[in-house]
């Protein structure tokens, strides 16, 4: 009898902890910050690079999060990627605003960013994104970095020559 209470006081343990890690879970699914905009605007984007943006990606304005990625394609004539953004039906963006695909830091997720303009023609579902940035590539940048610290060395370099040789001992 005292083998039945306490496999029952083992079964009722183990349920409550199995609620509670329910309970966690479901708070944890709530606030993450990912809601699905399935009923929003849809709007379209061409980039010449879109980086590691794919479909689920979060879609920002100042830094909020209004909307998300719907889809990636490539268009076959102008082989540009073109990105099919879901919006918050709330959210009026003017059809001057500008697309940019940006990232959360050095090794954060990248996203894209909605700059409104000042248009007072509003952007309608199935509207398009004219003005847009391409993502940057690390590598290009640093690539950048270095020719230019180089080229710096060298012009530095030189100058220091011909006013060492112009300068008399």
């Amino acid at each position: 009898m005292a083998a039945s209470r306490r496999s029952f006081a083992e079964l009722a343990t183990g349920g409550v902890v199995i609620l509670v890690a329910l309970g966690f879970l479901m708070y944890a699914l709530v606030n993450t910050g990912r809601t699905t905009v399935g009923d929003g605007t849809r709007l379209t984007a061409r980039f010449d690079n879109i980086g590691g943006i794919s479909s689920g990606s979060d879609v920002k304005v100042a830094g909020v999060k209004v909307g998300s990625v719907s889809g990636v394609s490539i268009d076959p004539k102008s082989y540009q990627a073109v990105v099919e953004l879901t919006v918050q039906r709330d959210i009026q963006l003017p059809s001057d605003s500008s697309a940019v695909i940006s990232t959360g830091g050095l090794l954060g997720s990248e996203f894209v960013t909605l700059s409104p303009g000042g248009s007072d023609k509003i952007l309608t579902d199935g509207g398009t994104i004219t003005v847009t940035q391409s993502a940057e590539n690390l590598e290009d940048l640093l690539g950048k970095f270095i020719f230019n610290v180089g080229s710096l060395a060298d012009a530095t370099q030189k100058s220091l020559q011909q006013h060492g040789a112009a300068t008399p001992q």
